[in-house]
């Protein structure tokens, strides 16, 4: 993995660019907050290729939480699986955000395959808690 780089004082070994490496097979992560949306690109162990967000795609403010902006950050991630030639994809979507569902349309209109959509976000479980006795 790692290449040498020769200058003219020294040798320098330098670690290759995730995004020049081939991934056949990628999961791509979201998460859907309601202020920010969050894609992660990694491999099946879970080492993290590449990552965008609405701030870093160019979304400040209110305007990041909106589905458009989930949608320019989808198409980033996009675009960054096709430089690591992926083909298949898994899905995993956390949180309650409004992006959730133009970021799968978008996801759904690319050239990858999809495998598998996992929702993870929590939910509350066991019920309300209980009244307490009222005291007299």
């Amino acid at each position: 993995m790692a290449k040498i780089i020769k200058n003219k004082s020294t040798t320098k070994i330098g670690k290759a660019s995730k995004l020049k490496q081939k991934f056949p097979i990628v999961r791509i992560c979201l998460k859907a907050t309601p202020n920010n949306s969050i894609a992660v690109l990694t491999d099946l162990e879970g080492k993290v290729i590449s990552w965008a967000s609405s701030g870093k795609v160019g979304f400040k403010g209110t305007k990041k939480a909106t589905p458009f902006a989930s949608q320019k950050v989808t198409e980033d991630m996009i675009e960054k699986a096709k430089m690591v030639e992926a083909v298949t994809a898994y899905v995993v979507i956390n949180g309650a955000g409004a992006g959730r569902d133009s970021f799968l349309r978008t996801l759904m209109a690319s050239h990858l395959q999809i495998k598998s959509i996992t929702d993870t976000t929590g939910f509350p479980f066991g019920g309300p808690k209980k009244a307490n006795r009222r005291r007299i």
